[in-house]
């Protein structure tokens, strides 16, 4: 009975040594998968650039945390001040390029309506385009505000936001209310 128990351990042992050296082999063909060059793929619909942008800069992802944390904590002047000298926003229903001053006016007026606001973050990108020309940095942001009257409401948020010379040049927001 020793016999046949020390035989069946041995087997179990071997088994499992053997299974851990086929998931290493695995792993590795995995891990190699992903570093071969891109391969053409033929999307269902073109567009002038394709597959056109490369991992940013952690520094221009910093600048539009900065604004949009500054801007939660009721802060106009910092959140401002991680803007360019003209911003071209696009909101619902607004598209217009402003001056650093008159978005500080735009901005202050927006946020003296709310009372307090929480932005729970979701995920964040930053993006280069291949040729160096466009850099951009993607927010995905849960937002929830009580305003002045003490109306509470919520809205999933997405934001692109372009820099130049580490300044944010254009801001388009995406929104869905939550009507909690």
């Amino acid at each position: 009975m020793k016999k046949i128990f020390i035989i069946f351990l041995g087997a179990i042992a071997f088994a499992a040594c053997n299974s851990k050296s086929n998931m290493a082999t695995e792993a590795t063909t995995d891990s190699t998968a992903t570093t071969s060059p891109p391969q053409k793929v033929d999307y269902p619909y073109t567009i002038d650039h394709p597959d056109n942008w490369n991992i940013g800069s952690s520094a221009n992802t910093l600048t539009a945390l900065t604004a949009l944390k500054a801007y939660e904590d009721g802060d106009i002047d910092k959140s401002v001040a991680q803007f360019g000298d003209s911003v071209r926003l696009q909101f619902d229903a607004l598209d217009t390029t402003v001056s650093k001053d008159s978005l500080k006016v735009m901005f202050t007026r927006m946020r003296g309506d709310v009372k307090s606001m929480n932005v729970k973050m979701g995920d964040w990108e930053s993006v280069v385009s291949k040729d160096g020309k466009e850099e951009w940095v993607t927010m995905w942001y849960k937002q929830t505000w009580e305003n002045n009257s003490g109306k509470k409401d919520s809205a999933q948020i997405i934001d692109d936001v372009q820099l130049k010379n580490g300044k944010i040049i254009r801001l388009d927001e995406y929104k869905r209310k939550l009507h909690n």
